[in-house]
């Protein structure tokens, strides 16, 4: 009962960050859901999916409103991404064998193989939160695409997003800046509609294939969505660049002992 309370108030985080620092938050849920709520890893990811995709989706109509979604680059870069991932959901991840190898007496299962390559996307997300990323001012005006290489990138997160069930802001964001030349900040706005696109679509495989509880799910989402306009009224006081570099180092140390907890088990 105890680490379900934990479970419920880390939802309210997992809002809570993603309002302040505009991503980030939700590659939390998944060890929320294992480790605090005893979800399967399979049906954590498949979880997660449907919560980034529905707070995603509140902050994209937000950034909407305020003009600041560049529709173009979001549908170049999701049709590649939401088909990556459909696919992954649906038919990449079922076919995964529950046991993958073993290692001298120890052997790894498809739920420790899971949560191992989602600790090491943990690993390089944090990174990307601690380091200082100096954005180029790019003009409005000017949006130059690199076709094959928003289509490759897409693909990339889409499949990395079907398998951990994390929104993937911090590969994406990079690629819009680079590759389509969006100002940093449309950069952010139009990231969060694809993710919103890609995670749903995403989700929609799963539906085929897993029994959802879906009173926990919508509860679950439902707190984290009132998380988000807790952190945006809060980010009027605090100022969210701040918080980025301190919650990249808790991110570090969550996949660190994820790491060490699956290996250890």
């Amino acid at each position: 009962m105890t680490t379900e309370i934990f479970g419920y108030l880390g939802a309210l985080i997992i809002g809570i960050v993603l309002g302040l620092i505009g991503g980030g938050g939700s590659i939390l849920t998944v060890p929320i859901l294992v480790y605090l709520l005893f979800v399967n890893p399979v049906t954590a990811t498949a979880y997660s999916l449907f919560v980034v995709g529905v707070s995603s989706l509140v902050g994209a109509i937000r950034n909407i409103q305020k003009g600041l979604v560049d529709f173009r680059t979001a549908i170049v870069f999701a049709i590649p991404a939401f088909i990556a991932v459909y696919a992954t959901r649906r038919y990449l991840v079922p076919a995964i064998p529950d046991e993958l190898f073993s290692i001298s007496d120890f052997l790894v299962t498809k739920n420790i193989g899971i949560m191992i390559f989602f600790a090491i996307i943990m690993l390089v997300a944090s990174i990307s939160m601690i380091k200082e990323r100096k954005a180029k001012a790019v003009a409005d005006a000017v949006v130059v695409f690199n076709y094959p290489l928003i289509v490759t990138e897409g693909l990339i997160v889409g499949v990395i997003t079907g398998i951990v069930g994390a929104g993937g802001g911090f590969l994406i964001i990079p690629a819009l800046v680079l590759l389509a030349k969006l100002p940093m900040k449309k950069a952010v706005a139009t990231s969060l509609l694809i993710i919103a696109i890609k995670s749903l679509i995403g989700f929609i495989g799963d539906v085929e294939n897993l029994d959802i509880d879906w009173t926990f799910l919508l509860t679950f989402t439902g707190i984290s969505v009132v998380g988000i306009f807790l952190g945006i009224y809060l980010s009027n006081f605090i100022e969210g660049k701040k918080l980025k570099k301190g919650f990249g180092w808790f991110v570090l140390i969550m996949a660190v002992y994820i790491i060490y907890k699956e290996l250890t088990m």
